[in-house]
């Protein structure tokens, strides 16, 4: 076999670039307003961020299968192998495993809060065209049962996410070996 056929780039190509940029936007935004419209008293603008709220998760859960099924087909290129040497072992299972249970948050997150919706019995229209089949029947225990579940696992997506900044912070500022510009749009 030819090794330079086999050989993965130490970069991200434009695609996965774009996909985690968009999405890691997507998810910040969907946090954010998911705080901020929960501390709102009931009223037409609570009731208008919930519908945009479950729309961009809908959007997000969307994208999360793109990335998922790209990161499938184009595998991600290896950490560089100087990294590997230095980087101790548990950072490495830290680094991997963080990027496991992100990947697995980012359908969990949305799946939930469309079983919650379902549950409630508030079902989602997409943009407010697209009315989307109900995830579960209708049921006020299974609604309450889920709620806590939905904001639980964006609690925990969110401190991945701070871990996995902090991260690449580190590598780039404290580190500088130049690992964050894998994922940085633009030539290497």
């Amino acid at each position: 076999m030819n090794p330079v056929l086999t050989q993965r780039p130490t970069r991200y190509g434009a695609t996965a670039i774009a996909l985690h940029w968009v999405l890691g936007l997507a998810i910040l935004a969907m946090l954010g307003m998911g705080w901020y419209m929960t501390g709102l008293p009931f009223s037409p603008q609570r009731l208008k961020l919930y519908n945009w709220h479950k729309w961009a998760g809908m959007a997000v859960l969307a994208l999360s299968v793109l990335r998922l099924v790209w990161r499938l087909v184009k595998k991600p290129p290896a950490l560089p192998a100087d990294l590997q040497v230095a980087m101790p072992r548990w950072q490495q299972r830290i680094h991997h495993g963080t990027h496991h249970l992100m990947y697995a948050l980012f359908f969990t997150v949305p799946l939930l809060g469309w079983a919650y919706s379902s549950a409630a019995g508030f079902p989602i229209v997409f943009l407010g065209l697209l009315p989307l089949p109900d995830f579960v029947p209708v049921s006020p225990a299974l609604a309450d049962a889920l709620k806590p579940w939905h904001g639980l696992t964006a609690y925990v997506l969110t401190a991945l996410i701070v871990l996995h900044v902090a991260a690449a912070l580190k590598h780039q500022l404290i580190d500088r070996d130049g690992l964050m510009a894998r994922m940085l749009p633009g030539r290497a």
